[in-house]
């Protein structure tokens, strides 16, 4: 199913939380925002669960103005940051306890149940309380309990947030599989930007409420549309310069600080004009004078000389 936001705005106490966000999320499509705390997020998710009502704008599910229905028509899935599991429930009776309330028999929810249980690879599981499980295991069953009710739309605040580094790498992958099994249309809330990277079809980078850049997370890292996007995905050097001339179409000669650089840009501000400039940290390459490396070509027309002050070992 579409989901679209349409000129969304939503206050609390005279703050502005959410600005004119606009979005459509295609059928199928694992959609990411992206973003710093308070800038909005949680509060997007929340207004397409029905939890939240904007103070105006629109929440189209499939075509439908769904802006003003409660929760329980929306045929949405939420897992929550907390996972928010019935602690008294066992992992069975918590995944199946949607399923309760669209009059179901019993035969259909215990068969919707182990066949969900199985695909989140929990079945095992199924007599346990939530206080007997880890981490990852309770983000499963917050995970089937979302999807056994075959929802149109799926939910997901930072489920992976309150997990150690090692398992959210390992759920990440789960999610993916999960989400390749089902297709769900999905809308999956993070600050983590490793996070988003490696689960997203697409992302939207929000500040302040609004959305400042979407695309996939290749246009998003290698053609940044501003310089908080730039910095805010990954490590990056952001260097002032003013535009000499254009030597060709999509080539720029930058003069700064370093000397003059040549970059590839779709943008053409004309000569004189002020220009900024992001280096990754991966497109510098090192060589100490004499060594092979020092006599290959400038990389995009130009070298630096400079003093390595500090190191740090990041791993890979």
């Amino acid at each position: 199913m579409r989901l679209e936001f349409c000129g969304v705005n939503k206050s609390f106490g005279g703050i502005a939380a959410v600005r004119d966000f606009s979005l459509e999320v295609q059928p199928g499509e694992l959609f990411l925002l992206l973003g710093p705390s308070g800038c909005g997020k949680t509060t997007c998710l929340r207004i397409a669960a029905g939890f939240e009502t904007p103070d105006s704008g629109a929440v189209i599910f499939g075509g439908r103005d769904f802006t003003r229905l409660p929760p329980h028509v929306r045929n949405t899935g939420m897992v929550f940051q907390n996972y928010a599991l019935f602690p008294h429930m066992t992992v069975a009776r918590n995944v199946e306890y949607g399923l309760r309330f669209r009059c179901l028999d019993h035969a259909e929810r215990k068969r919707r149940v182990a066949g969900i249980l199985d695909a989140v690879r929990i079945s095992g599981l199924a007599g346990r309380r939530p206080s007997q499980l880890s981490g990852g295991q309770q983000q499963r069953v917050a995970l089937a309990r979302a999807l056994v009710v075959r929802p149109d739309v799926l939910l997901l605040d930072e489920p992976l947030s309150n997990l150690d580094a090692k398992l959210r790498v390992e759920l990440r992958g789960e999610l993916r599989r999960i989400h390749g099994l089902f297709r769900t249309t999905t809308l999956y809330v993070t600050h983590d930007q490793e996070e988003a990277f490696s689960l997203a079809d697409r992302i939207a980078v929000m500040k302040d409420g609004a959305a400042v850049q979407t695309g996939t997370p290749e246009e998003l890292y290698d053609r940044p549309a501003n310089a908080f996007v730039a910095s805010f995905l990954g490590d990056t050097n952001l260097v002032e310069g003013e535009v000499v001339d254009a030597p060709r179409t999509g080539l720029l000669r930058v003069s700064t600080p370093f000397g003059t650089m040549t970059v590839e840009t779709e943008d053409a501000p004309p000569p004189g004009g002020r220009a900024l400039l992001s280096i990754r940290p991966e497109h510098v390459a090192t060589a100490v004078p004499g060594s092979p490396a020092a006599s290959l070509p400038p990389f995009s027309g130009f070298r630096v000389r400079m003093r390595v002050a500090e190191s740090e070992f990041r791993g890979g």
